[in-house]
């Protein structure tokens, strides 16, 4: 259900979730009827909501081989995740993972939820990924070996210095832009040589996830996850966990911004691999989710709420950037906004202040360059479509029918 609250507050939000909507019904509408393709659909749309939208956007083939990559990744983050699981019996699992997908008989039950269901029937996901064409499955292959080795070495290692925490990222998310970058090759779609800026895409949603998820991670029972490198944290706190009291709320605010900081290196590198990719499929599937990242992380940046609970785009907000994110002048525009954003809310107090004033500016500078950047002030950040006044009028009607309807059904006393 749209909130219409949200919704009145923002009514330029309502046609692009209406849109959302529909596309989310017309995605699970196309779900295939065979039961290993169909549960692996199926389990895409309950762990990841947005990312098989942006998934079955893509061609079939692609499609099919980006969702399996997905799912065995995901599968493979439930093991390394639960806590619950002794070393020794995860770490030989994540060393051994990427023969596990070739055995349509394996399963190890772990997790909650919908990802206990994932591992429990693992089995389908193995099924599916045999039938892929033998390019996509050496290179989720290959992948998945890389990260079980990389997650099983950082089980027994703490995140000390800043080479540790991207040296983390570069296993669990730096791969993954690495092994998407060869699966958009082995479709022929894409030709791209740039490891270094295919780890710079997974790289920066996973700062920007690790930054977002602080309380979640730390409150993690029955043992706290901690992915902060003590090098930044440490400048801040004697503990990392000392930065959710509120009585360090100065400090954690302080040590909020130097890890914003730290992600941002990343967006320049960026930016320039999504200019680089031709098929348009391809380039909104990559696109939405770093548009998603870098607003993330101007909603974290000084924003003491992360270290109190959830801090995340408005879905009315989402619903924009997945209607508007077709070419690279939106990339440009939406980058351009969230960086005028994120600057706005420098404290020049902050021990940061001058990097993340540099580092905003660079941003800018590189969007203003591309000669693409859109005109008008602000491409998500404010309404841009001509129908507005007309959305407002109709809330407004809906609103009053359905007070009236609650009014006239209650009882005359």
């Amino acid at each position: 259900m749209v909130n219409l609250r949200a919704v009145l507050r923002h009514p330029d939000d309502f046609y692009p979730l209406l849109k959302l909507k529909r596309a989310v019904r017309s995605a699970e509408k196309q779900i295939p009827s065979q039961p290993h393709w169909g549960f692996c659909y199926t389990m895409l749309h309950k762990v990841s909501r947005s990312f098989a939208l942006v998934i079955q956007q893509l061609g079939p083939e692609l499609r099919n081989a980006v969702c399996i990559f997905y799912l065995v990744l995901r599968a493979l983050d439930t093991v390394e995740d639960d806590t619950s699981i002794a070393t020794d019996v995860k770490v030989p699992i994540l060393i051994a993972f990427h023969h596990h997908i070739y055995n349509r008989g394996w399963h190890f039950s772990c997790g909650t939820k919908d990802y206990k269901v994932l591992m429990d029937q693992f089995h389908h996901v193995s099924a599916a990924f045999l039938e892929l064409e033998k390019g996509y499955q050496e290179a989720i292959a290959d992948i998945t070996k890389k990260m079980g080795a990389g997650m099983a070495e950082f089980i027994r290692k703490e995140v000390e210095t800043i080479n540790d925490y991207d040296e983390y990222c570069h296993y669990v998310a730096g791969l993954v832009g690495l092994g998407l970058s060869k699966l958009f090759h082995a479709s022929g779609l894409e030709d791209l040589d740039c490891d270094s800026l295919s780890n710079s895409m997974g790289l920066f949603l996973q700062k920007t996830n690790i930054i977002r998820d602080y309380l979640e991670d730390i409150n993690e029972i029955p043992k706290s996850r901690m992915f902060w490198p003590r090098q930044i944290w440490g400048k801040h706190a004697s503990k990392l966990e000392d930065l959710k009291y509120e009585e360090n709320s100065v400090k954690a605010v302080q040590c909020l911004n130097d890890m914003v900081n730290n992600a941002l290196i990343h967006v320049e590198d960026c930016l320039k691999y999504m200019s680089a990719l031709r098929d348009p499929a391809i380039f909104r599937f990559c696109a939405i989710p770093q548009i998603m990242a870098i607003g993330t992380l101007a909603l974290c940046y000084n924003n003491i709420e992360v270290f109190r609970g959830v801090v995340k785009m408005r879905r009315g907000l989402t619903a924009k950037v997945i209607d508007r994110t077709n070419s690279m002048s939106d990339v440009y525009g939406a980058f351009f906004d969230f960086s005028c954003l994120l600057k706005s809310k420098i404290d020049k107090n902050d021990p940061n202040a001058t990097k993340i004033l540099s580092r905003m500016e660079a941003i800018q500078k590189t969007c203003k360059d591309s000669g693409v950047l859109n005109k008008r002030k602000s491409y998500i950040l404010q309404d841009k479509d001509n129908y507005t006044p007309l959305l407002v009028i109709l809330l407004f009607l809906i609103l009053a029918i359905v007070l009236a309807n609650h009014n006239s059904n209650r009882p005359n006393n």
